[in-house]
């Protein structure tokens, strides 16, 4: 060995100074031209440049050491099919790599990048496990080609694969893209209350990379894709208003009617019914008018008044009648009472009608009232206005109407819990002082959308 080595050295210390050379001029190089980049991208402030340093100073030194060895086995006296293995082996090394460095590289670049989008974990990992793929396939590819693999029968495979991939997650693929978009423009955030077309609104109470989360306020959790969310008109009305630590539980009543085999024939019969009546009997002949003809601009008219004027022919009594707010009384009581005390008074002024027969009798009615809650809550007004929206009749009769007779006060369930809550005493008293008998249910319910509307934005 020592004898070979005498006669050989050249052929050993040749290759070698050069493999040294190779990896000193790569260690002068790298210190050199490292400090000038690190100069030059500290004046730009650009955000990936101890990345971009840090990902590349490594493989920098690795690659002049892959070149002092393919040079060194270049000048080597290997037999030339070896030199040629060899020189393929260190440049199939060089082109992994090169990849691997890609893939790296851009990894941490997209994460600097994706950090700064609000919502974005799951979609960003996607896409940097589509991209890895991609440059591995690339890779992989070129070092096929160098070794001389046929690849157009592995490219057409790999074709068809995509195309089926892409052709079965199309709207997977559409959500992901919709979900960048909507979080790149940041026009929607979690917590903002959003209004999604003509239908759905609430909350967002989380938003994913396919869809996102929206709470209504009926308590519901419904999922929305994010290309639908793209594709409709959104209203954001952005963060929540003051939250009441009550909220508002709306509830609706059926009303059941029922008849009580009582009948007056003349003044006098009924006022010795009403006497005796039970409220839900007054309750029934004194508002029911307004709920069942509420598609109409009803007139303060009562059963009594309408019965007077056209089964007596007494226009001038029913008249008084029907002058009677009931809408001003707290109490049922004290409506009955007002009611009869019109009729007597009428009656000892004019006593000669007080037996007089009716064309057909007066039946009285009374109501029973099935009291049951909606799956509707409102814990800000915007919720409010949205469920004032969708909630029937019934529970706007409930709440405006029937609830001066329960809370005995002229006021109503939305004025008391929105003065109560959120000490809005002007828009409490606003809603106390419409004037329901000057428009429709409908149209009631606008004119306190609208007074809300108007104080939230």
């Amino acid at each position: 060995m020592i004898e070979w080595f005498q006669q050989n050295w050249l052929l050993v210390v040749v290759p070698l100074s050069l493999f040294l050379a190779f990896c000193i001029i790569g260690l002068w190089a790298r210190r050199v031209l490292y400090n000038h980049l690190d100069r030059q991208l500290s004046k730009s402030g650009w955000g990936g440049r101890d990345v971009l340093i840090q990902t590349t100073r490594g493989p920098f030194f690795f690659w002049f050491v892959l070149l002092g060895l393919y040079v060194a086995i270049a000048f080597s006296s290997l037999p030339e099919d070896t030199k040629s293995l060899i020189i393929k082996v260190i440049a199939s090394i060089f082109i992994v790599s090169i990849i691997w460095l890609l893939v790296i590289l851009s990894e941490r670049l997209l994460s600097i990048y994706m950090s700064e989008v609000q919502n974005v974990k799951q979609p960003a990992k996607y896409v940097m496990t589509a991209l890895r793929s991609t440059l591995i396939i690339v890779g992989l590819l070129i070092l096929l080609d160098y070794w001389g693999w046929p690849l157009t029968p592995l490219i057409l495979l790999m074709a068809i694969v995509m195309l089926v991939i892409i052709v079965a997650s199309r709207d997977a693929l559409s959500n992901i893209f919709s979900g960048f978009e909507i979080s790149a423009s940041r026009l929607v955030k979690e917590g903002d209350f959003i209004k999604i077309g003509s239908d759905d609104a609430g909350y967002v109470t989380d938003m994913g990379w396919r869809n996102i989360t929206v709470r209504t306020p009926d308590q519901n959790t419904i999922v929305i894709p994010n290309s639908k969310l793209v594709r409709e008109t959104i209203v954001n009305y952005g963060r929540p208003l003051k939250k009441s630590e009550k909220p508002f539980h709306f509830y609706t009543r059926l009303s059941l009617k029922e008849l009580t085999g009582l009948k007056a024939t003349n003044l006098i019969a009924l006022i010795n019914i009403l006497k005796t009546a039970p409220d839900s009997i007054v309750y029934y002949h004194t508002h029911h008018f307004l709920e069942e003809h509420q598609y109409l601009t009803p007139e303060p008219a009562n059963d009594f008044a309408l019965w007077i004027g056209d089964a007596l022919d007494n226009p001038v009594l029913s008249e008084k009648l029907a002058n009677i707010d009931t809408f001003e009384y707290t109490s049922l009581g004290s409506l009955k009472a007002s009611l009869i005390s019109v009729i007597e008074q009428y009656m000892a002024e004019n006593p000669d009608i007080r037996f007089t027969q009716a064309e057909r009798d007066f039946h009285f009615i009374k109501v029973v009232n099935v009291i049951s809650p909606t799956p509707y809550f409102a814990s800000d007004l915007r919720e409010f206005v949205e469920v004032l929206r969708k909630v029937t009749i019934d529970s706007l009769y409930y709440h405006i109407f029937e609830s001066r007779l329960r809370l005995q006060k002229r006021s109503n369930d939305f004025s008391v819990w929105i003065r109560d809550s959120f000490g809005e005493s002007d828009l409490a008293d606003k809603i106390d002082n419409l004037v329901p008998y000057t428009t429709t249910i409908e149209g009631l319910r606008s004119v306190i959308i609208q007074l809300i509307e108007k104080r939230i934005k």
